[in-house]
């Protein structure tokens, strides 16, 4: 049998830029669905979630939509974050899950907003 490695989670304040492969457990402080621009096909909403340590915002895609309902606790695996004028954002792709699980013993640190934070790109010639 092969050995199965642990998953490694992450808190929300170590998030960093282009991160991937992200393991977190999550719980939704506000929902909302948001209209594509340019798409006919598709739904797509934003969310905020947090954990203990902070918050960030969560894309969501078509069949993650249902599952997202304020107060509810998600798992997230293989995870990403994705820059968007220069703000990061959670998002689950098609290689990642998104689960509902049993509801998290944390309270959601709501002080701390990653997507708040402001990243530059710095090209460095040397």
């Amino acid at each position: 049998m092969a050995d199965q490695k642990k998953k490694q989670f992450t808190k929300v304040n170590q998030l960093r830029p282009l991160d991937t492969g992200l393991n977190l457990t999550v719980k939704v402080v506000n929902a909302k669905t948001i209209a594509p621009r340019g798409r006919a096909q598709g739904r797509l909403a934003e969310c905020l979630v947090g954990d203990d340590t902070g918050i960030i915002i969560f894309t969501i895609r078509n069949d993650q939509v249902d599952l997202v309902k304020d107060g509810s606790t998600l798992v997230l695996s293989n995870a990403k974050i994705d820059m968007f004028k220069g703000s990061m954002k959670l998002a689950v792709d098609r290689f990642g899950r998104v689960e509902v699980s049993e509801p998290a013993s944390f309270s959601v640190k709501d002080d701390v907003n990653m997507s708040l934070i402001e990243f530059e790109r710095v090209d460095v010639v040397v």
